[in-house]
């Protein structure tokens, strides 16, 4: 049988709440609404971080984002930089005489040619290094030529039009295309129509524009998937959609964006579930039976091996991963498996009593944030916004230290259980002393352990 293609489809901070199907066709999403029909859905899938830079770095590498350099979004500072001995998903595939592909978004690595996505694994790239970029005014690094927005074409269809054309290129051979739209990161802006139906509907403008960026997504994914018909190729490629991290539910230029996520608590920026538990719907005709639900957790790391599995290529002996192969759970064969799984993020040098959070069968622990810990200084916001417009005004990334930082005592641990409280809303610390204890034991090891040199 010929290798699988691979399509990975990712969105820039969207939850489960954003699809139709699961928010009452509040939203318009015909074409991501037939991907969970005829597909796999996750209900219990995590990212690996609730931002995007090293969660996109976990799922590229197997690894937790701690490991790999990844552990902020920053990219004027180099924190969102994949390190340079680290294999990605796509290195492995073209080894194995996959064509490789990045269409859209990276944020593991810019200001330097070696963190180019050229030079980790993908053959082609069309999009851009940062961490966000404008729809109509953007910035796009079309394989080393560098085009602008001209304040007509919309930048996701765009990169819909780039994916369309790879999958053309190379429907005679085995290809891996990660189509990583922006949509719906901020700056929240939409074609005028779409938005006008949603406003119309009584929704607050920036959840209008959110859910008309997600339509307009929607839209470019059915004509990927037509076309995938079209080319015979449909049966035999494997496609996932999923999202960075949970949706952004602050305020962006005076618009509010919070919208219904399933009422988990939390949302993007926090380990609560509504920041680290995303969609993911996966759709393999000819090798996954469709139309299932599948409750047993996973994780981000575990799709590099999971993929080769599916894939028949074998995973490199030297490679080191924190990620496990589900594909057992995914052909509905025998019992899911259930490591301890762990999370935390801050600004700048992690902090472990920070943002974190470990998830040990039913039971999950959650220290919150300090805020002290998740400040970031104005040299580095205004750093952080000019890059994305003229980042060939920078030679190299700030080296400057870090901003001196007093953390104080963290909070006390939370702990839930998720089987009765998947909305944590009920704290059980308090009752469960001695679960609290080993789990914050456990914690602390796992945080010493990926973050050692």
């Amino acid at each position: 049988m010929t290798k699988a293609n691979i399509i990975l489809i990712i969105a820039d901070d969207m939850g489960y709440g954003d699809f139709g199907v699961f928010n009452n066709q509040i939203s318009c999403t015909p074409h991501l609404d037939a991907l969970v029909d005829e597909g796999i859905t996750l209900t219990q899938h995590y990212s690996a971080a609730p931002v995007c830079a090293p969660a996109r770095a976990a799922l590229m590498t197997g690894r937790y984002p701690h490991r790999t350099g990844s552990i902020d979004t920053l990219e004027a500072r180099g924190l969102d930089r994949l390190r340079l001995d680290e294999i990605t998903l796509a290195d492995v595939l073209r080894g194995a005489g996959y064509a490789t592909g990045l269409v859209g978004k990276w944020h593991n690595g810019a200001l330097d040619s070696r963190y180019h996505p050229r030079a980790r694994g993908f053959d082609e790239f069309v999009g851009f290094q940062g961490g966000w970029n404008p729809y109509y005014r953007y910035r796009l690094d079309r394989n080393g030529a560098i085009e602008y927005g001209n304040r007509e074409q919309y930048l996701t269809d765009v990169f819909s039009d780039a994916a369309i054309d790879f999958v053309e290129r190379h429907s005679s051979e085995p290809f891996f295309l990660q189509l990583a739209y922006n949509a719906p990161h901020f700056p929240l802006e939409a074609p005028d129509a779409i938005t006008r139906k949603y406003n119309e509907l009584g929704l607050a403008i920036g959840t209008s524009l959110i859910y008309a960026m997600i339509e307009v997504m929607d839209a470019g994914i059915g004509r990927i998937n037509e076309r995938l018909g079209q080319l015979g190729i449909a049966d035999n490629t494997i496609v996932i959609f999923t999202s960075d991290n949970g949706p952004a539910l602050g305020e962006w230029n005076g618009m509010s964006q919070r919208r219904w996520n399933c009422d988990f608590n939390g949302g993007k920026g926090n380990t609560y579930e509504g920041g680290i538990r995303v969609p993911l719907i996966m759709r393999w005709l000819d090798g996954l039976e469709g139309g299932a639900r599948i409750d047993d957790m996973a994780h981000f790391t575990d799709w590099l091996p999971t993929l080769l599995n599916l894939a028949g290529i074998d995973k490199p002996d030297d490679l080191a991963l924190d990620g496990i192969d589900i594909s057992p759970v995914l052909r509905g064969e025998g019992e899911g498996v259930y490591p301890q799984r762990f999370w935390q993020w801050n600004r700048y040098t992690p902090v472990g009593s920070c943002n974190a959070a470990m998830r040990d069968g039913d039971w999950k622990l959650l220290r919150p944030q300090i805020r002290e810990a998740m400040q970031v200084s104005s040299l580095d916001t205004a750093l952080d916004h000019a890059i994305k417009y003229m980042p060939e005004h920078f030679d190299d990334m700030l080296r400057d230290p870090e901003p001196t930082r007093q953390i104080p005592e963290p909070p006390p641990a939370l702990l839930f259980n998720l089987a009765d409280d998947p909305l944590e809303l009920q704290d059980l610390a308090a009752q469960n002393p001695q679960r609290v204890s080993a789990m914050e034991s456990a914690l602390a090891d796992w945080f010493a352990d990926v973050t050692a040199l």
